[in-house]
C-alpha cells in the first residue's frame, strides 16, 4: 500500500509568510524555512516581528483570504488523488490553512495549530508533534504503507529521505546542491509522472 505525503506551503500554494511579508510592507518576515532549518527559531522570530508591529491573526487571515493555490497544483492533486491515498503534510497552522485546504478541495492535512489571545495576538504555537513530518512518514510506515514524500524546504528533507522515494519540487539551489542524490523536479507534471513510475 502506497500513500503520498506532500508538503503544503512552495508545493501547492504559495508560501504564506512570504504574501504576508509583501501585504504587510515588512521584508523580514519572507524568512521561511527554506532559509531557517530551526522551525522553533523561524516561528520565535516571526511571532517577535508581529508583536513589534502590533499584527495579530486577523491581519494574516485577511492575507491568506487572497491567496490561491499554485497554478496547476489543484489539478494535479485530484489527478493523483485517483491513483492512491494523499496526506499534506505541512508545519502551518489549521488557522491559516483551512481556506487554502478548501480551495485544494479538501485533501487530508496534518498540520499544527496556533495559541492565540483574546485580542487576536499570536502568542505561541502547539506542534502536533516534534518532527512532525519525518514522525507522520514513520507511523504510517509502521501501520503498513509505504511512504512516496515530495516538499521544498529543510524541514522536508527528513520525509523525504526516510520514503520509499522521495522528490525535491520547486526547492532552492542550495538544497539541491546539498542533496544531488534526491531528484529534484519544477513541474507538476514531472512531478505526477516521478510518482506514478513508483506507483506502477
Amino acid at each position: 500500500m502506497n500513500i503520498v505525503c506532500l508538503d503544503m506551503e512552495g508545493v501547492l500554494v504559495p508560501e504564506i509568510w512570504i504574501a504576508f511579508a509583501e501585504a504587510s510592507g515588512i521584508p523580514e518576515l519572507k524568512r521561511t524555512t527554506r532559509d531557517e532549518p530551526d522551525y522553533h527559531k523561524l516561528m520565535d522570530y516571526r511571532l517577535n516581528i508581529l508583536k513589534e508591529h502590533g499584527l495579530g491573526l486577523k491581519e494574516i487571515q485577511e492575507t491568506i483570504a487572497t491567496i490561491d493555490p499554485l497554478p496547476g497544483a489543484k489539478a494535479f492533486l485530484d489527478e493523483l488523488r485517483t491513483l492512491t491515498q494523499v496526506i499534506v503534510l505541512s508545519d502551518t497552522f489549521v488557522e491559516f490553512a483551512t481556506p487554502l485546504i478548501k480551495k485544494l478541495g479538501w485533501p487530508t492535512l496534518f498540520c499544527n495549530s496556533l495559541e492565540v489571545a483574546d485580542s487576536g495576538e499570536i502568542t505561541g504555537i502547539k506542534m502536533r508533534i516534534e518532527n512532525s513530518k519525518l514522525s507522520t512518514v514513520k507511523a504510517l510506515q509502521s501501520i503498513g504503507y509505504d511512504t512516496i514524500a515530495s516538499g521544498d524546504s529543510y524541514n522536508d528533507l527528513a520525509m523525504i529521505q526516510a520514503s520509499k522515494a522521495g522528490f525535491l519540487f520547486r526547492s532552492t539551489d542550495q538544497i539541491k546542491a546539498d542533496h544531488p542524490e534526491l531528484p529534484a523536479y519544477e513541474t507538476f507534471d514531472e512531478l505526477l509522472n516521478a510518482i506514478k513510475a513508483v506507483l506502477d
